[in-house]
């Protein structure tokens, strides 16, 4: 059986919120459904680097973890939709911060990116 090598603290705060925004795409999703964007094909053309596969298990780990909640219309074709929760509505304000950060220091970072890409 597996066991990691370095133990999880489940008492870090820290560490429980990126257990739950960890990953790529977590926060865009989150963003892209807070802006209305809900069904699953709508949320990949909004975020065009991710793919459907990539979107769709990120949407089930914050569907896991009560971040969004899935609504599945009994219709053919089959319309499934994702709304925040109360507890994912909490995360709004630190993607906005985070954002805001993002911006204010967008020059710098898009920098050492392109230093990234020249290195390859």
């Amino acid at each position: 059986m597996y066991t990691r090598k370095i133990q999880e603290d489940p008492d870090c705060g820290i560490y429980l919120a990126m257990k739950v925004l960890g990953g790529k795409w977590k926060c865009c999703i989150l963003d892209a459904i807070s802006r209305g964007i809900s069904r699953p094909s709508e949320i990949a053309r909004y975020i065009t680097e991710a793919s459907t596969r990539v979107i769709e298990m990120q949407l089930a780990e914050l569907l896991f973890y009560g971040m969004v909640e899935k609504c599945a219309e009994d219709v053919y074709p089959k319309r499934t939709e994702y709304k925040l929760t109360i507890l994912g509505e909490t995360l709004l304000p630190i993607l906005s911060k985070i954002d805001q950060w993002g911006m204010e220091h967008a020059e710098v970072i898009k920098d050492r990116m392109s230093e990234l890409q020249e290195d390859e």
